[in-house]
């Protein structure tokens, strides 16, 4: 192995840690600063919270994009969604099962399957012209709105504003907020190109296309935020933050992740997104939903259904492996 490629893999090491490291201190930073301005703990969590474990996938998106490198950005999203479900949802199962009470969350799937059938129209043409990205941005905007409508609409007191009520700092001095969402988003700019460049140099050294890369070692790398956050909560006692956090994250993936790149680099789709990796995304999508809807009182997803989640994922790897492999 060249002493290059070594190099490669201790900055991807390296920013996938401060990935981590950036996204909870902005995550953190941001939800203190809109408690000190009054803003409820639902809404906080529906919007800043969503937005920021997303912060990674956006930026290394975006970074990708304005590199030349696109379709690492879209792999980075459609990755990032199959990775949430099947391997962070299916690993935090296996560690505690996760019953969901919110009525919340069950406005949320509905809402993130119409963002997954609005993707994939606007993916159909095997194309993502910037109007595509500026149909997606618009979109994200209708969606932070209707998440802010929903927490001021609420009569009944949702389970997972409690939830989210004992996760957001109390007491933070309001320049002490601002700071560390300052600081949190300078680390997640720095680390995210960090990690663009050697996620493209080690797949070009393998040679594995900028999709697949995006795809899996991005992928993983940029959903370690919500690895972190979910596992963190389910052990707290906290489901519905759990599989709430995966909802939203999703949602913001698909219409900023894909949609600010697009508009920032138009660009002709590979082939495989639509035949391979949008029907797997789908796939696990509908299994979450069959899993964890509760159609007859509370949802649970099991340790058998969390066994089956990541299961799945290691399928889907060997799939990716097997395309990536000439025959």
């Amino acid at each position: 192995m060249t002493h290059t490629l070594w190099l490669s893999y201790a900055a991807l090491a390296a920013g996938f840690a401060l990935l981590v490291w950036g996204a909870d201190r902005f995550v953190h930073g941001a939800a203190a600063t809109a408690r000190n301005l009054g803003i409820s703990p639902l809404i906080i969590g529906l919007t800043i919270v969503g937005i920021g474990t997303s912060a990674p996938e956006i930026l290394v998106s975006t970074m990708a994009a304005l590199q030349g490198n696109p379709s690492l950005a879209v792999g980075n999203a459609v990755g990032s969604n199959i990775a949430n479900i099947a391997l962070v949802l299916g690993a935090t199962a296996l560690i505690t099962p996760l019953r969901v009470r919110s009525e919340t969350l069950s406005r949320e799937y509905p809402m993130m399957f119409a963002v997954m059938l609005l993707t994939l129209v606007l993916m159909l043409d095997d194309d993502l012209s910037r109007l595509d990205g500026v149909i997606l941005l618009g979109a994200l905007a209708v969606m932070v709105y209707w998440m802010i409508s929903l927490g001021l609409r609420k009569h009944r007191r949702d389970p997972m504003e409690a939830e989210y009520e004992k996760e957001i700092p109390v007491g933070m001095p309001t320049s002490t907020a601002l700071l560390w969402t300052l600081l949190g988003l300078v680390v997640l700019l720095g680390a995210s190109r960090l990690l663009v460049w050697a996620a493209v140099d080690v797949a070009h050294a393998y040679g594995v296309s900028d999709l697949v890369i995006g795809l899996t070692v991005v992928a993983i790398g940029t959903s370690l935020p919500e690895l972190a956050a979910s596992v963190a909560s389910a052990l707290r006692k906290e489901p519905d933050i759990a599989i709430g956090n995966i909802i939203g994250s999703n949602i913001f993936n698909l219409l900023a992740v894909i949609g600010l790149p697009t508009v920032l680099a138009p660009h002709a789709l590979d082939p495989a997104v639509l035949s391979r990796d949008m029907p797997v995304m789908i796939g696990v999508s509908i299994a979450l939903f069959a899993m964890a809807y509760g159609f007859r009182g509370q949802g649970c997803i099991n340790r058998i259904e969390g066994a089956l989640l990541v299961l799945g994922y290691m399928a889907y790897l060997a799939l990716l492996y097997y395309d990536s492999v000439p025959h």
